[in-house]
């Protein structure tokens, strides 16, 4: 067994969830402890069976509990150093849980393999995932403004995929967000949009892959019909079989087999 469920996905908060039949880890707590708990419990996942929380940058939408949850479940928590050091104050009292990792350098978390590795977002130390178990690979990318060689090359073999589709450029452009906003938004440092997230999956396309999650949506600039729309008319086009869903801020999926 191989699963992950998305637990929240969106500017406000996100929490993914991955698990093996013996081991459980979060992927970024950056909504309520409460909530998390709702979650776990509606999908039947014990909450003493979850090892660890990993932060995948400092940003609060991937924080925001992570202290939090550290402490209650007396779990590791994975954080790079540089990451730590610009969050210290959002996470509390942690020192005794801090387990800290570098980008580039795999690691296990019970019998999942988590492999970090660096993204292009405008945070000090910005990792994008993929997490490994009996020869079955998960991808993570999400917080990323493009698709570097690198990400192609993690991502080429996964049998899932967690992917951002953050926002329509038109909705964007045309959107209230400042200026300022809206350049650091579509840049190199910023989010995929639709169109983007699209270019990204025909890259690391391949026969193994079965199912894509959309994820990290802005409320402002997306919306989840437009963004499953623009993935399902490419899918169509190549005659694919991926089973695609969109992940939302308000509510968690279920459980995908990887």
């Amino acid at each position: 067994m191989f699963q992950t469920s998305v637990l929240a996905s969106g500017s406000k908060g996100n929490c993914i969830l991955i698990r093996s039949r013996n081991t459980a880890l979060i992927l970024d707590a950056g909504i309520s402890l409460k909530r998390i708990w709702a979650a776990l419990d509606a999908l039947a996942v014990p909450r003493h069976t979850i090892q660890a929380v990993i932060v995948s940058h400092e940003h609060s939408d991937h924080t925001r509990s992570a202290g939090a949850m550290a402490r209650s479940l007396k779990i590791p928590l994975y954080i790079s150093a540089d990451t730590y050091a610009y969050c210290a104050h959002r996470l509390g009292k942690v020192e005794e849980r801090l387990t800290y990792f570098e980008s580039g350098v795999d690691f296990l978390v019970g019998d999942i393999l988590v492999r970090p590795f660096r993204s292009s977002h405008d945070a000090v130390d910005s990792n994008n995932f993929c997490f490994e178990h009996d020869d079955r690979r998960l991808g993570v990318a999400i917080d990323l403004g493009y698709c570097t060689k690198l990400t192609t090359l993690r991502l080429s073999q996964a049998h899932a995929l967690i992917l951002e589709s953050n926002h329509d450029f038109t909705m964007l452009m045309e959107g209230p967000y400042d200026w300022n906003l809206k350049m650091r938004v579509k840049s190199e440092h910023g989010h995929l949009s639709n169109e983007e997230a699209v270019g990204l999956l025909s890259q690391v396309l391949h026969p193994g892959l079965r199912n894509l999650v959309l994820a990290h949506l802005s409320e402002t600039n997306n919306l989840p019909d437009l963004a499953y729309r623009v993935m399902n008319e490419y899918l169509q086009s190549i005659r694919s079989e991926i089973k695609l869903q969109v992940a939302s801020q308000h509510s968690h999926t279920a459980l995908i087999d990887i």
